[in-house]
């Protein structure tokens, strides 16, 4: 009797380890199998996960955009500002009943022009003046435009004294514009005026910014066990194609979906990626607006002199001074440059942190959170290589992606970045680690020791501004609970900068998108108790080239403007 027990369990032994060795063989087959070799109970608890997160699902028009208005219904509050951000970025255009024109009768900047108006008090410049030039936009067929609408970026700049600052563009909307400029140092002072789209172009991208949400994917990945599975992803996908895994944030209501994978549940998401980028997205015709040195970021020339020369004011004829006092100026730029440094208009007076123990002394005893693209990554990124005894930490994090840690003990200096949360348009981020800003700031302690650095902008570009606003207003309520329970909490936010362009960049991240972001950013946050580095401005004025990651001596001041804001100069006694 015994010896036939064993037999059969020497059977059953063989049997068993034949089915292992089948298994292993046949391991690269397993991702096809059908779904009914999954478990039944595996089944239903997918068939009822799939069911609750596909309730209330907006149906999909290609012709309206449903992306804007997802998530939390606003408050009637709310509402009232969104139609008032809304309405104070509003850009003119082509008269509605004029039809799309050919490219020869679009702007071209090089037949176009502009022209310095002489002064009517006095014929000499001097600081604290404002300088006014008149822009003329003509078409490839050299005939004047009519209309307004066209992206114009302008600049007043010394390269001899190292000086800079943006200009303000005024739309006549009658195919003339206006460029003014504060005269802020004595000295020669140079025009640059530069098209960056033509008004028709303008038009393509409100086009694309509405009803092209998704020109941007993404994707996830889904695992459990040997068996995985990829779906695409995004704030706004059409849910009669295919089941969608609602990914909702519980909290702000921020909403996100992915494509249901065939085999798993919804709660089996490993990661986050960018997926790529739609194309074909233009017609022909559409395309011929988009062609780099024809007429995207092409310089205008100057129909007579291009520069003038700056006397010092005239309380100072002597030339004892080279900048202007912050109170004489009529128009309101942020800053300006001289000798290559940044100089704010107003609020803290700028230091220079020149060394590493400049640094480490001004960020002594503090913790600085880091929160968004990037952008601000890059801040993290300067200031361990400009303060190499802040260490980082291996926190075996993906490059590039984060999160990230770097320590100081002897200075007690703690630095943290993390990412914001979708979309975010990074290789490959564990969803595990997609964390909401305003779900981050809520779980702050703050205090007069720590730092809060926010730049949340380049992710949004191909989003309607209705899906920006909502973010910003949630970071907005987190940011003002922060301050409310942790009084002295240090709050900085960097605005959007602009960025070399050509004709694919431009589908997806042209400056036009940046500055309706930044005027929407800039907006919100006005008259709270944060500090803002103009970084449109400290890139249009200085004379490096446009770039999505700054040069470094752009970065350099901007991290000098933050610890200025961090360490303000100690205002002296007067005897």
């Amino acid at each position: 009797m015994c010896r036939n027990l064993s037999k059969y369990a020497l059977l059953f032994l063989l049997l068993s380890l034949s089915g292992v060795i089948f298994l292993l063989c046949n391991i690269h087959n397993i991702e096809s199998w059908n779904c009914h070799t999954v478990s039944a109970l595996y089944q239903l608890q997918t068939r009822l996960h799939s069911s609750l997160l596909t309730l209330n699902l907006p149906s999909y028009n290609h012709n309206l955009t449903f992306c804007a208005h997802l998530g939390q219904k606003p408050s009637p509050e709310d509402e009232l500002e969104e139609h008032y951000l809304l309405d104070s970025i509003q850009w003119p255009g082509p008269p509605s009943h004029i039809a799309p024109p050919a490219l020869r009768q679009t702007s071209n900047p090089l037949q176009s022009s502009f022209t310095i108006l002489p002064k009517k008090e006095r014929k000499e410049w001097r600081v604290g003046d404002q300088l006014e030039a008149l822009v003329q936009i003509h078409d490839f067929q050299g005939r004047p435009k009519r209309y307004g609408g066209d992206f114009l970026l302008a600049r007043l700049h010394s390269p001899e004294l190292g000086a800079g600052v943006a200009g303000t563009v005024v739309d006549h909307r009658n195919g003339i514009y206006s460029a003014l400029f504060p005269l802020l140092w004595a000295g020669p002072a140079r025009i640059e005026i530069t098209l960056v789209h033509p008004s028709e172009a303008v038009v393509v991208l409100k086009q694309l910014r509405e009803h092209q949400p998704r020109r941007v994917f993404f994707k996830s990945l889904f695992r459990l066990g040997f068996l995985s599975e990829t779906t695409i992803c995004n704030m706004c996908l059409p849910s009669d194609q295919h089941p969608l895994c609602n990914y909702t944030d519980l909290y702000t209501g921020e909403p996100w979906y992915c494509y249901k994978p065939k085999m798993l549940s919804c709660d089996t998401r490993i990661n986050h990626a960018k997926g790529g980028y739609l194309k074909n997205l233009l017609t022909n015709k559409e395309a011929l607006l988009f062609q780099s040195g024809v007429n995207i970021k092409v310089r205008i020339p100057a129909s007579g002199k291009d520069r003038i020369s700056v006397l010092p004011p005239e309380d100072n004829v002597e030339g004892k001074g080279s900048s202007v006092k912050t109170d004489t100026v009529q128009l309101a730029p942020s800053g300006y440059y001289f000798k290559d440094l940044w100089r704010p208009l107003g609020g803290a007076t700028m230091r220079h942190f020149n060394d590493s123990a400049a640094i480490r002394q001004c960020l002594r005893n503090k913790v600085v959170n880091m929160y968004g693209d990037s952008t601000v990554r890059q801040w993290f990124e300067y200031l361990i290589a400009s303060a190499p005894e802040i260490k980082e930490i291996n926190l075996n994090s993906p490059k590039n992606v984060g999160p990230f840690m770097a320590v100081d003990t002897t200075h007690n200096i703690l630095l943290n970045y993390r990412c914001h949360g979708p979309p975010i348009r990074f290789s490959t981020v564990l969803s595990s680690e997609l964390r909401y800003v305003s779900n981050e700031l809520d779980g702050l302690s703050g205090g007069p020791n720590t730092v809060v650095v926010l730049s949340i902008w380049a992710h949004f570009s191909t989003f309607p501004v209705e899906v920006y606003i909502r973010r910003l207003r949630h970071i907005r309520r987190a940011v003002l609970k922060l301050q409310g329970r942790a009084p002295g909490t240090l709050v900085v936010i960097r605005s959007a900068n602009l960025q070399a362009m050509d004709e694919e960049v431009s589908l997806y991240n042209s400056d036009w998108f940046s500055l309706q972001l930044d005027a929407v950013l800039k907006a919100m946050f006005r008259g709270l108790d944060v500090l803002m580095v103009d970084a449109w401005e400290m890139t249009l004025a200085h004379h490096l080239p446009h770039a999505l990651h700054p040069a470094q001596p752009i970065v350099q001041n901007m991290i000098d403007m933050v610890l200025s804001y961090v360490c303000p100069e100690e205002k002296r006694s007067q005897t």
